[in-house]
């Protein structure tokens, strides 16, 4: 049963039948002899008719109605044409036979260009009587006399067929090119859209969307012999179905259903499948599909190499720091357990050792001892940094109270270095937790001293810009390279010419950078080879 709706500025028509072609063709006579018909609609699901096209099946029911509207438009536009030129050359300009029949054959050109090969071979037909009855002796008869004039209406005749279908051909040709550069069209920016990922699991998501997006298919659904999920475009199967998918990569061959407009399409990699793909809705060419096809399969392939690679590259990465940690972990703590046991062998193999010696080796081992000490705490604290479980109290405070802290600390290491502290007055307070905070002066400043020759000065400075409060600590060091600047940061890297001539173990500056970017600021520097260096970091106004 089909419905249809005829709106005009009179009011609706309605139209209710089993042959929809009929009511098709009824309304579209109608939109085409009354200029006030401008919308007709289709309320009912239509039966397929054989009255239509086959090409019609992948159109909507209103293009359908369109493409009848226009058929009639341009028979009716042949037939005015001729009328027309009949009249003007029989009426008024009274012209020959030779030129009324170049004039028919101009229009029948015009038609075919314009409209296609039916209309053109029906004005061919109604043109060919119409030269007849009214150019051809006896003239106002369908009669012809002279047998040349036989000869010159059939000459017309194949010749406005002939003219017309190698203008049909010219118009499919167009028609298929257009159609050709549309589909490399789609097919790249398809293929620019496979490269939005290198993840293969969230590549395998979107791939069915981008189907839906860029051909204006219905549905797509993706389906690879190495998983066992099927992707699809949206929640509904529509038509393509799980058990279809698997079978068609296991046989390798597409299906296309142009019923059910549905199409299958095996993903291959060179000779070897490696899935299925499906797509509902709109009848794709077989080398839309397989261009598709090649393409899904190609992404698939470089986005698994993508992630394969990335896996490498960090599993040797990991493999290098883990290397230099056990570098650096054995040489550090080595070190003062090397010391230690010196001074404890000293100790108890000399008995006979002066008070003087026996306080030095006994100094040794202290110190030592602590610097063991510290490097077991920084290593605990920067893992518990990487995993963020280190808890802050954060409160508003000024600048200089963790400044003042940090310097009490270290006024031994500080004893041949003059510090200038520049703290403006009434700088607003930071949002910060002190303790931590301080740990990073004591850090910054501790590096100031050990880097930096005898008598060198240092200066901490802070200002407050743009809601947040700058703290800097320069010295009158060697100075970093630039090639070290953006390396100095990482856990366990040693500057190249300062690993022998200082102790340390490359995580003060890491433990820094991790307390000022859990308070929300960034830890930078800036420096010049010979001049010194000035490690600066920023705070939130609290």
């Amino acid at each position: 049963m089909a419905l249809i709706v005829v709106e005009s500025k009179k009011g609706f028509k309605v139209g209710v039948g089993n042959n929809h072609a009929r009511l098709s063709q009824r309304a579209a006579r109608r939109c085409l002899f009354f200029p006030s018909v401008h919308v007709f609609r289709h309320l009912a699901q239509p039966e397929p008719s054989a009255d239509l096209p086959t090409p019609a099946l992948n159109l909507s029911y209103n293009q359908r109605v369109k493409a009848v509207a226009r058929s009639g438009t341009g028979y009716l536009l042949a037939v005015l044409l001729v009328v027309g030129a009949t009249l003007i050359g029989s009426r008024w300009l009274h012209l020959n036979s030779t030129t009324m029949a170049l004039v028919f054959l101009l229009g029948v050109l015009g038609i075919s260009a314009s409209w296609g090969l039916q209309q053109a071979v029906f004005m061919s037909v109604i043109a060919t009587l119409a030269f007849n009855y009214f150019f051809l002796p006896p003239i106002g008869t369908f009669t012809i006399a002279d047998p040349q004039n036989w000869i010159a209406l059939f000459a017309f005749l194949v010749t406005a067929v002939t003219a017309s279908e190698l203008s049909e051909r010219a118009r499919r040709g167009a028609r298929a090119a257009v159609e050709r550069r549309q589909e490399l069209e789609r097919l790249y920016a398809f293929s620019q859209l496979l490269l939005s990922s290198d993840n293969p699991a969230e590549l395998l998501n979107l791939i069915p969307r981008y189907i839906v997006e860029s051909f204006g298919v219905r549905s797509a659904a993706v389906w690879l012999s190495s998983r066992s999920d099927i992707y699809r475009s949206g929640p509904d199967v529509d038509g393509l179905e799980a058990r279809d998918l698997q079978l068609i990569a296991v046989r390798g061959e597409p299906r296309v259903d142009a019923v059910h407009a549905i199409a299958f399409m095996p993903l291959r990699m060179g000779m070897r499948v490696v899935g299925c793909m499906g797509a509902s809705g709109s009848l794709l060419s077989r080398q839309t599909l397989e261009a598709i096809g090649s393409l899904v399969a190609i992404s698939i392939e470089r986005a698994g190499a993508v992630e394969k690679l990335s896996r490498a590259e960090a599993a040797r990465e990991s493999e290098q720091l883990r290397s230099v940690l056990l570098d650096s972990v054995t040489h550090e703590f080595r070190t003062p357990l090397t010391a230690i046991k010196a001074s404890v062998t000293s100790l108890l193999g000399s008995p006979n050792h002066s008070p003087e010696e026996r306080q030095e080796l006994l100094t040794i081992i202290d110190e030592e001892s602590d610097r063991l000490n510290r490097l077991i705490g920084e290593a605990a604290e920067m893992a518990q940094l990487d995993a963020n479980k280190v808890e802050f109290h954060f409160e508003s405070a000024p600048i200089a109270v963790p400044v003042e802290e940090a310097l009490d600390e270290l006024k031994q290491p500080l004893v041949h270095h003059p510090v200038e502290v520049r703290i403006p007055p009434g700088i607003p307070n930071a949002r910060m937790d002190t303790a931590h905070i301080k740990e990073v002066l004591v850090h910054l400043l501790e590096n100031a001293a050990k880097y930096s020759p005898a008598g060198a000065p240092i200066r901490v400075t802070a200002e407050a810009k743009d809601e947040t409060l700058t703290t800097s600590v320069a010295d009158r060091g060697p100075g970093i390279d630039d090639f070290e600047q953006s390396l100095v940061f990482e856990k366990f890297y040693r500057g190249r010419n300062q690993r022998v001539q200082v102790h340390g173990t490359g995580m003060g500056l890491a433990i820094c950078k991790a307390i000022v970017e859990a308070h929300g600021g960034r830890l930078g520097l800036t420096s010049q080879l010979g001049h010194g260096s000035v490690f600066y970091f920023t705070l939130p106004l609290g």
